[in-house]
């Protein structure tokens, strides 16, 4: 299955879909293991630590501090890994309404985190995109 490279198609499908629960982003330092009780949505190694992306409620429950508490936002079009264009033209609209974005690619979809309280809006953007 090979996903959409089309930027007009790509933009005319996002089909934005907010997923249910608040997500947060922690960081352990490079000699921490993930402890074995999280279930990450995101583990992300870099070279000053490893970066979660976790529920705020797991990761109160582990004690862990944490950042960016954020709505996750799913665009459903399947896009191709190598497109051009598509999260450039969806980050600049959000920055455009003064939304903040951390923009994450995966095998099929793109995901957006937001922040929690703007999560309304940014459906409200991105819907409006999708009907230019």
């Amino acid at each position: 299955m090979i996903g959409e490279r089309d930027l007009a198609a790509l933009l005319k499908h996002i089909e934005p879909e907010l997923r249910p629960g608040i997500f947060v982003f922690c960081r352990l330092s490079k000699s921490e293991g993930i402890p074995s009780a999280l279930d990450p949505l995101l583990t992300f190694r870099e070279q000053e630590g490893t970066t979660l992306v976790i529920s705020q409620e797991a990761a109160e429950r582990a004690g862990l501090r944490y950042q960016f508490v954020s709505r996750l936002i799913t665009l459903t079009v399947h896009s191709a890994l190598d497109a051009v264009g598509l999260l450039a033209a969806v980050t600049s609209r959000l920055a455009e309404a003064g939304i903040s974005v951390n923009a994450v690619s995966a095998f099929y979809h793109d995901h957006l985190f937001v922040p929690v309280d703007r999560a309304d809006e940014a459906m409200a953007v991105l819907l409006e995109l999708a009907n230019y």
